[in-house]
């Protein structure tokens, strides 16, 4: 993006003290916010929220240090918007995994700073040929982030169309971790899962999730906060959704990751991914005039 793009960004929603407009790694258009609270920096590409950091504390979104930076390409880390499906498409393989959302241009809308002290920007998606090829039902996809004290990232499908669709998505969310030897994910204990790495075999999960080997589970009908506690950070991170039936976590350990090319060598063991999601088994209708939203809710508290 451009100078006068950004000119005209800045113009029309910088705030001082809380957000500008500038080019991002790779030429990327990004949104830098700090304010009070915390930093953090969204492409305007998907969207996507790449850091978050409180004030003093470390920060709490993965971002690969061997990212990619490019036009059309995912980045790896931060928060991706899988969206309008999460996953294979169910009916044609060639279209991209995890839709198009995280690839192509969103627009801002509005940028406003909040009583409290934190800053909200809202972005829609901008539909082209493209993407009409690969969705054509009339509809609109809003993300809204709030960087505060917590992190908020509201995903809202609005149905412009006389036909009802179905929706699959998430908020791929990458959380920054001392060592993933030292952390347990609860509040799954007793939930049903499709276990991605043993061919989508069911299973009930037993303790608390811990990460030895390549994990990639959906877990279905949960609505519980998500809490992965990080004995080398000495911290809780908390996750509570709204709208949001699944649960995805994902590690993709070491031979997964050095196959990808922007993991960097044990960059798996930095990093996992606890994801507010509506897929497989709950994939969402939503009526014609009618709108979802999912909302992930990010906080941190102190481990012990």
């Amino acid at each position: 993006m451009n100078s006068i793009d950004l000119a005209s960004l800045n113009q029309r929603f910088a705030l001082p003290g809380h957000v500008q407009f500038k080019e991002g790694p790779g030429g990327l258009a990004v949104a830098e916010i700090a304010n009070a609270h915390a930093t953090a920096m969204i492409a305007l590409q998907g969207a996507h929220v790449m850091t978050y950091q409180p004030r003093g504390q470390a920060p709490v979104l993965w971002l690969s240090q061997y990212a990619k930076f490019a036009p059309g390409k995912s980045i790896r880390g931060g928060v991706p918007v899988c969206w309008p499906w999460f996953g294979p498409h169910p009916d044609d393989a060639g279209k991209p995994a995890h839709g198009f959302a995280r690839t192509v241009l969103w627009e801002v809308l509005e940028a406003s700073a909040a009583a409290d002290g934190a800053t909200r920007i809202r972005f829609g998606l901008v539909h082209t040929e493209a993407t009409r090829a690969q969705w054509p039902h009339p509809s609109t996809a809003q993300l809204v982030v709030t960087v505060g004290a917590d992190l908020r990232v509201e995903l809202v499908t609005r149905n412009e169309g006389s036909a009802p669709f179905t929706l699959g998505e998430a908020l791929h969310t990458y959380f920054h971790i001392g060592d993933v030897a030292g952390v347990a994910i609860r509040s799954l204990e007793g939930c049903d899962y499709l276990d991605k790495v043993n061919n989508f075999s069911r299973a009930k999960q037993q303790g608390a999730v811990v990460i030895e080997s390549e994990v990639d589970r959906v877990y279905l009908n949960t609505q519980a906060d998500c809490l992965i506690e990080d004995s080398g950070l000495k911290r809780r991170i908390r996750i509570a959704q709204q709208g949001s039936r699944s649960t995805v976590v994902w590690n993709p350990w070491i031979e997964k990751a050095e196959k990808m090319g922007d993991f960097g060598p044990e960059g798996h063991r930095g990093m996992v991914c606890v994801e507010t999601a509506n897929a497989l088994e709950n994939v969402v209708t939503v009526a014609p005039g009618a709108a979802h939203s999912m909302l992930a809710v990010i906080s941190v508290e102190p481990l012990g």
